[in-house]
């Protein structure tokens, strides 16, 4: 069983930023990637960034060049760095874990909103 929960959402004026933090507990070992998702309202889930085992990277084109997704040396860490939030980036954070085991389900926390306004 892995546990993911998510720290460090809230609201920031645009232009401002935000650091998500994603606790992984459990069997960590489990997990072969970790990344975060977000849902806006009324929209579909979306994947913002992941980051692999291995420390490979990969970002929403919408989120390129102002976020940053880093795991920590543990792997039971990751983390979102957000700069120049928009607007358009208000919506609810979900940490994901990637199971190393094909076929099982993969690991979402309960997610942590984050609002863009001013």
């Amino acid at each position: 069983q892995v546990q993911l929960l998510e720290s460090g959402g809230g609201l920031v004026q645009p232009g401002g930023s935000l650091r998500l933090s994603c606790a992984a507990s459990g069997d960590i070992f489990s997990i072969k990637a970790m990344g975060w998702y977000r849902q806006a309202p009324g929209k579909q889930r979306e994947l913002v960034a992941s980051v692999t085992s291995m420390g490979s990277t990969s970002y929403a084109d919408s989120v390129k060049g102002r976020f940053t997704i880093s795991r920590g040396n543990l792997q039971n860490l990751v983390h979102l760095q957000m700069n120049n939030l928009k607007p358009e980036d208000t919506a609810v954070y979900y940490c994901h874990g990637d199971p190393v085991v094909p076929g099982i389900d993969d690991y979402w926390g309960q997610g942590t909103q984050v609002t863009v306004s001013s």
